[in-house]
């Protein structure tokens, strides 16, 4: 990991530069997945799992029989860990919901709000070495507890044509039915538009890399919302002489095994803790399966060390980072005062790994400083808001000469005259 020695606010913004491609260079090729989608449907979803999966597949449904084959063969023991894993999360996101807002604005002026379920929502979920089964719970059981109607979920097909077990286990525990083996672009490309076999959807969610980023930006022109921009996965841990190194270290490779165009840094008040944590890094990472993939990330990743923890903490809010992680001796001064984060992990025991699997908590989180602007996935996520009134007419006789006046300021005379021919008729009463 390169160092950086208490760098001036004028070198962040090279600091901070994260890894992956623009938008501008990979649109080009949505486009033409979008328009071969649109042109050809299923046949350019196979087309493409083809090219892309290297797998030919005369059918990417997942029937019935296959997922409960894959139910059989998940071992028993990762069954319980999920099911847990379920109760948790579920928890969570039910504690969520919230009660219907009704306030009597003035009197005879009722309004109030309700909050209702986004109708189709599909989900992706990313496949390839490591099937990250995870997303599933993450976004499934916050769909079920919204009362969404329809949940499709794809994710790609491995060389023998198949999804993974404990992804299909995952699903159907979930309460999804409707499962395709589709990944990439295209998979975003069906959803968005639909085909004779896969479903259009309303909302995307999902993370995946800056393909399948790229492919859900694109969605939004086609009247599908996202969840938001999520692409290649970050990690910042912030840590002192409180810390231990080598939690530290499995915490930066937690995050750098999951692709190499990852990026994780760690930024430090403590000079010693550097050399220490480089040396866990480098004795832990022989021993990961990933290793040869946590490298490239690394290679892309920081150590940054400030003399001062107030120059720390206005680095994390600059950085905003997807995962954080706060290993201080006072920490909660810090985290208190942080601005921008996707999820906060807080203490030498509570491990990023926590969020991503089993406490509660959602780990498809904004990516790319996007925590500026987005919250990561959450109940509200998959529920729309409608607002109501009602005026009664004393209420309109009371509020209507503020509205006519309004209007009037704004040149807007037939927005005037429905206020003024419901006072004429009611004064004539």
């Amino acid at each position: 990991m390169q160092r950086f020695m208490n760098p001036t606010p004028d070198q962040w913004k090279d600091l901070t530069q994260r890894g992956s491609a623009s938008y501008a260079s990979l649109e080009p090729l949505a486009k033409e997945v979008f328009d071969d989608v649109a042109k050809n449907g299923d046949q350019a979803l196979m087309n493409y799992t083809e090219k892309f999966d290297k797998v030919k597949l005369e059918d990417f449904s997942v029937s019935a029989e296959e997922i409960e084959v894959a139910r059989s063969l998940v071992p028993e023991e990762l069954k319980l860990a999920i099911q847990k894993a379920k109760e948790n999360i579920y928890r969570f996101h039910i504690a969520q919901k919230t009660k219907e807002v009704k306030v009597e604005t003035q009197i005879g002026v009722n309004c109030w709000q309700k909050k209702l379920p986004i109708e189709k929502v599909g989900l992706y979920i990313p496949g390839g070495s490591a099937p990250l089964f995870s997303t599933i719970l993450m976004l499934a059981i916050p769909a079920q507890v919204a009362g969404c109607s329809e949940v499709v979920l794809c994710s790609p097909p491995n060389a023998y044509g198949k999804i993974p077990d404990v992804i299909l286990y995952t699903a159907n525990l979930c309460g999804v039915d409707k499962i395709f083996k589709v990944g990439g672009m295209q998979a975003i490309a069906g959803m968005t538009l639909g085909t004779v076999t896969l479903p259009k959807v309303d909302k995307l969610f999902g993370p995946g890399n800056q393909y399948v980023t790229v492919a859900k930006q694109l969605a939004t022109q086609y009247q599908v919302s996202i969840d938001m921009p999520a692409g290649p996965s970050e990690l910042m841990v912030v840590a002192d002489a409180s810390a231990d190194e080598a939690f530290v270290a499995s915490d930066l490779l937690s995050q750098a095994e999951h692709g190499p165009d990852s990026q994780v840094l760690l930024v430090t008040t403590d000079i010693k803790i550097i050399d220490q944590v480089d040396a866990e890094v480098e004795k832990q990472i022989t021993t990961l399966e990933r290793q040869d993939t946590a490298r490239k990330a690394l290679d892309n990743s920081k150590i940054i060390y400030f003399d001062s923890e107030t120059e720390a903490l206005a680095f994390t809010n600059f950085y905003g980072a997807e995962h954080l992680i706060v290993c201080l001796e006072n920490e909660n001064d810090f985290v208190n005062q942080i601005k921008h984060a996707g999820s906060v992990f807080i203490g030498n025991y509570t491990p990023e790994s926590a969020g991503d699997y089993a406490s509660g908590t959602n780990h498809t989180l904004p990516t790319n400083g996007y925590v500026r602007q987005y919250s990561g996935v959450n109940l509200d996520s998959f529920l729309k808001a409608i607002t109501y009134q009602k005026i009664t007419a004393q209420g309109l006789l009371d509020l209507g000469p503020v509205i006519e006046e309004m209007a009037s300021a704004e040149g807007l005379q037939a927005h005037k005259n429905a206020v003024s021919i419901r006072l004429k008729k009611l004064s004539n009463e």
